[in-house]
């Protein structure tokens, strides 16, 4: 059965960090792209940040750059999604996000529906 499953969400003080993995079964991440997305109360669903596990190529939205990391660890079948200098905006629920097809653009890669496999999501709380 193929599953993702996120963690590590949590209450954090602005400025704080959290570090949140996403762990697959059934699957290896070889020849993925995978996807974080968040979705605050009341609003879309949308891309933060992916990683394509071909070439390791990352991409970040700008509202994260600078301040949020991906990366793969393939030994533990895992992506975390590094999230410092946090600030009360980021608040959301993320959700990591995998799928075998080639992202050609950014646009393609932030786009939920390109996606197969989803996470149950963690929320990610921060206070002012």
């Amino acid at each position: 059965e193929v599953q993702l499953v996120e963690s590590g969400g949590g209450l954090v003080q602005a400025e704080g960090s959290l570090r949140l993995p996403c762990v697959a079964s059934g699957f290896t991440f070889d020849d993925h792209v995978i996807g974080w997305f968040r979705q605050a109360p009341g609003k879309e669903r949308e891309g933060v940040s992916w990683i394509s596990s071909s070439d390791d190529y990352t991409y970040y939205e700008d509202s994260v750059k600078g301040r949020f990391t991906i990366e793969i660890e393939y030994s533990k079948n895992t992506v975390y999604l590094q999230m410092s200098s946090l600030k009360p905006e980021d608040t959301a629920v993320y959700y990591c996000a995998a799928d075998q097809r080639p992202k050609i653009t950014a646009i393609q890669a932030s786009d939920r529906d390109e996606y197969e496999y989803w996470g149950q999501g963690t929320q990610g709380t921060v206070s002012s």
